[in-house]
């Protein structure tokens, strides 16, 4: 609140009541000096303005802390005197005021301006007063809109960090696992797993808390847990990437297709000894981008039969899909032709700042 908004505003006030009382006596043939009208209400509306400043500035916090016994007992007496003294240094100021009457002393020139303008004084600061009052109170709860939006993003964000932590020793378990099963079978291909997963281990340490990635950075994430698991299954599957070249910069959330190739391999793929196909498609809706993993096996009864398909990563991916989007996403998992099952996610299409220096090759080695 700079003090050109009290003083300025009250003293451009003062200069439109000027020119108001200035038209009317004209209107009336009654000639008045223009210059004394603007200076005499100008310097008079000055005077209120800078009352009103020195108020804002020195009693604010008492204006809106006071009581209706404090506004009786202190606020009456002390607007009174507010009023009579910017009377006295107005009266002092113009001493050639009131017009069209003989000369006056001191005195009584006072009394009789109080008499005319006393009740629009007590006016003018009971409406600073009020005014005060309503600021305070829209600044108070703009402090705890303010606040309560501050805990309300804090909460998201450890609930999304929890859902991170839930998915990455997730993740690491299924795999550690499937190197575990390889190692009975095939020692080599073991070993190179374990260095797949410490590659994919270091890209999820460099990503840090990062809630949004480029797809094409999800995409080369994919290619090389595809390339895990197409060592493991030894040819059994088909693995097929469909990515719109021009989406290599729209923004995902990160790891959002992980858990659901994951699940893909784990109720689907798992189940089929050969001919197994697995399709990843991301292809742009108007303003929207659609993600779509389809697999082969035997459907979702199977599924439904031997285990819900809601388990640990598809709620995190629905949980955090929510979360970032609300009502703007869909995720959807569904049966289609073949026994196919097809999980399909849509969510706001919207690119990073910077294009991406690196564009994965969206193919599986």
């Amino acid at each position: 609140m700079h003090p050109l908004i009290f003083i300025g505003g009250a003293t451009t006030l003062g200069f439109l009541f000027a020119l108001q009382e200035w038209i009317d006596s004209r209107f009336w043939n009654y000639h008045v000096n223009l210059s004394l009208l603007l200076s005499a209400w100008g310097v008079q509306y000055f005077l209120w303005g800078l009352i009103c400043w020195v108020l804002w500035i020195n009693f604010r916090q008492q204006i809106n802390d006071a009581s209706l016994r404090t506004v009786l007992l202190v606020g009456i007496p002390l607007s009174i005197g507010v009023c009579v003294l910017e009377e006295i240094i107005w009266v002092i100021l113009f001493p050639r005021l009131p017009m069209g009457h003989p000369p006056m002393s001191f005195w009584p020139r006072l009394l009789f301006h109080l008499d005319a303008e006393f009740v629009d004084s007590m006016v003018i600061v009971w409406s600073a007063f009020f005014l005060f009052r309503g600021l305070g109170y829209y600044q108070r709860y703009r402090e705890k809109e303010l606040a309560a939006s501050q805990l309300e993003s804090q909460l998201v964000q450890a609930q999304m960090r929890a859902l991170r932590m839930q998915l990455n020793p997730h993740f690491l378990f299924n795999t550690m696992n499937s190197i575990s099963s390889l190692m009975r079978i095939d020692v080599s291909a073991a070993d190179l797993m374990l260095e797949q997963l410490s590659r994919l281990l270091r890209i999820t340490l460099q990503r840090g808390d990062s809630q949004f990635i480029p797809l094409s950075n999800e995409m080369e994430f994919i290619e090389m847990y595809l390339a895990m698991q197409d060592r493991r299954y030894a040819g059994r599957v088909e693995q097929q990437m469909r990515i719109d070249p021009h989406l290599h910069d729209a923004l995902v959330p990160n790891m959002i297709l992980q858990p659901i190739v994951e699940n893909a391999y784990r109720h689907g793929l798992c189940r089929v000894s050969s001919g197994g196909h697995l399709d990843i498609e991301a292809s742009r809706q108007g303003s929207r981008l659609r993600l779509a993993v389809t697999n082969s096996g035997h459907g979702l009864a199977v599924v439904h039969n031997g285990g819900s398909p809601n388990g640990v990563g598809l709620d995190n991916v629905r949980n955090r899909l929510r979360m970032h989007y609300g009502v703007e996403q869909s995720f959807s998992i569904s049966e289609v032709e073949d026994r196919a099952v097809q999980v399909v996610l849509t969510l706001p299409l919207l690119f990073g700042s910077r294009p991406t220096d690196n564009e994965t090759r969206y193919g599986v080695s």
